[in-house]
């Protein structure tokens, strides 16, 4: 069986392409081959926008409905001229495909909306079975954003439906039930299986290694329509946290997931927070690959981030991590795993608290019954993905254990 997963692999944000690769990993565990197929048409690591930042402070500055009429338009025409015939190509052959994981029934710009609805479009011609799995369901949806959307699922040969969190849950059937779509199931995230399928790095001996993730004001702006997020209160906000992990003796190691933006945040603020954290704050390179940012959390003590593939990573790793709250879906993560008392506020949440946090996480851990359950449920639930291709089989899949 050749399936196909329809996502945003190559996207420069490498926790697209760390979720893509233990979904495919684990669906070739299950005895199937894979074919990537990215929604943006990108074919390799580092295919990102140029100017990418430029956009996001033009798109943050224009009124709603120009922004959706602009970009609306743009992007369908770039859908019908350059990527459904590339789609149409890609799916020849496939026996199946699945959409996911990743928060893809987003609406920002009606960018998903339109990609999925054309993608969708020639799987339904093709008359390929379809499977959603692991994606995350934001209720932003436009009114335009949820007639596409709901054509787009409406349409298709749905055979399984699996969001990764119960609010993905509630919004996928309360804006899709309607429409005869089938109902979703909860599974966890795909990349929980980030310690299978990517080896772990030696950790280094010495005090414990924080790895403190840094994200671009603008994009967590952008992406909630957040305007309270403001860059000089956030950054100060940063040295007085490294001032004070310093000041305990620990290595702080500023990293990104890889976006251009997040590069470009972390190399104008870094110098701030090495003056203030002296010899033990270090600037990460940049990550290639999503095995570079897998291995690189696998070594840590500690992680703190807004980007969730960063904490989902460290999870998968039992590695403790502290999100920091910016949009539901982070909260979303934590609560599945048990783990929402270890979300915080950056900026807001005073300093002395969070380094309590960090303490009570680094004593605590990662529970290893509830992480080694969650691993198991993530390989029989994609087990159970495939199964739904063949419906002699779907009656009789087994429970996976984690390994």
């Amino acid at each position: 069986m050749i399936v196909g997963t329809l996502n945003v692999k190559y996207s420069p944000n490498l926790g697209d392409g760390l979720l893509a690769e233990c979904l495919e990993a684990e669906l070739r565990s299950s005895g199937v081959e894979t074919r990537s197929i990215d929604l943006a048409g990108r074919t390799a690591y580092g295919e990102g926008l140029k100017h990418r930042r430029a956009i996001l402070t033009v798109l943050e500055h224009a009124p709603g409905i120009v922004r959706q009429l602009g970009v609306g338009a743009a992007l369908g025409l770039t859908v019908q001229r350059r990527l459904r015939p590339r789609w149409r190509e890609a799916f020849g052959g496939l026996d199946a495909i699945v959409l996911g994981g990743g928060n893809l029934l987003a609406d920002a710009d009606l960018n998903f909306p339109t990609k999925i609805d054309g993608a969708l479009a020639e799987a339904a011609i093709a008359d390929i079975p379809l499977g959603v799995y692991g994606v995350g369901v934001s209720d932003n949806w436009s009114r335009r954003g949820q007639v596409l959307f709901e054509r787009a699922f409406a349409d298709s040969r749905l055979t399984h439906v699996a969001v990764r969190d119960e609010r993905s849950k509630a919004i996928w059937d309360r804006r899709l039930g309607s429409a005869g779509v089938p109902l979703a199931e909860v599974c966890p995230d795909p990349a929980v299986l980030a310690g299978r399928h990517f080896p772990a790095v030696a950790r280094a001996p010495g005090p414990p290694r924080i790895g403190l993730g840094l994200t671009d004001p603008l994009a967590l702006r952008y992406h909630t329509a957040d305007r309270s997020v403001r860059e000089e209160a956030l950054a100060d906000w940063m040295v007085e946290v490294v001032k004070a992990m310093a000041a305990k003796g620990w290595q702080v190691c500023l990293f990104t997931n890889g976006s251009p933006e997040d590069r470009a945040y972390l190399q104008k603020v870094a110098p701030q927070l090495q003056a203030a954290g002296g010899d033990v704050v270090s600037v990460t390179p940049a990550f290639s690959t999503p095995a570079d940012l897998a291995g690189f959390i696998s070594g840590l003590d500690l992680v703190m981030a807004h980007r969730m593939h960063a904490c989902i990573a460290a999870y998968a790793y039992a590695k403790p991590h502290i999100g920091f709250a910016w949009d539901e879906k982070l909260r979303s993560f934590f609560n599945a795993v048990g783990r929402d008392e270890f979300v915080a506020d950056a900026g807001r949440v005073p300093v002395s608290d969070l380094l309590a946090l960090a303490d009570r996480a680094l004593a605590e851990g990662i529970a290893p019954g509830p992480h080694a359950a969650c691993v198991g449920l993530a390989r029989t639930e994609i087990a159970r993905l495939v199964a739904s291709f063949e419906p002699t089989r779907a009656t009789d899949v087994p429970m996976v254990a984690a390994q």
